[in-house]
């Protein structure tokens, strides 16, 4: 019982950290390239209501791609359980981007207003210090360094192989 329960926790902490990681790849830039729906006059008058949010409504807001996407991720797991792997997984990758995309437009936007949450102005700086701590153990972590070498080292060759097809 005591590896089943090993094994559980290093999968939900391998899970949360890969969660954490691609979080932190794609929000600066997923939020910079939502920052250029706000030049549509409709979006940027969107945006300027979403800025004068209350702090809960502000809140809840940002439960919305999550709870948005969720029958998404679910209808991907019923087509990965039909035997449409590849399907499955591409549609909770495209979902996974588009629900990281819209969270960190949302939080830039209402950032201001949560932070009038005594609570949340609280442990806002402890969750940036846990996830910082965790994104630094995995890429600390020898497979996360392993993984960066051999990417590293495919895009030289990818570079060479450019530069010899003269491309």
């Amino acid at each position: 019982m005591h590896y089943v329960k090993r094994f559980l926790t290093t999968l939900f902490h391998t899970a949360l950290a890969l969660v954490l990681i691609f979080g932190e790849w794609g929000w600066g830039p997923l939020a910079r390239a939502m920052d250029h729906l706000a030049r549509l006059p409709v979006w940027s008058q969107l945006e300027v209501l979403i800025r004068r949010l209350p702090p809960y409504a502000a809140l809840l807001l940002l439960c919305v791609p999550m709870l948005t996407l969720l029958p998404v991720k679910l209808l991907a797991v019923y087509w990965m359980a039909r035997g449409h792997t590849v399907l499955g997984l591409l549609v909770v990758l495209a979902a996974k981007v588009v629900g990281t995309a819209v969270a960190a437009r949302l939080f830039q936007l209402t950032q201001p207003a949560l932070m009038q949450l005594a609570w949340f102005r609280h442990w806002y700086p402890r969750w940036l210090v846990w996830k910082d701590g965790v994104i630094a153990q995995v890429k600390n972590a020898r497979p996360w360094r392993l993984a960066q070498a051999i990417a590293r080292r495919a895009r030289r060759t990818a570079r060479k192989f450019m530069r010899f097809l003269g491309l």
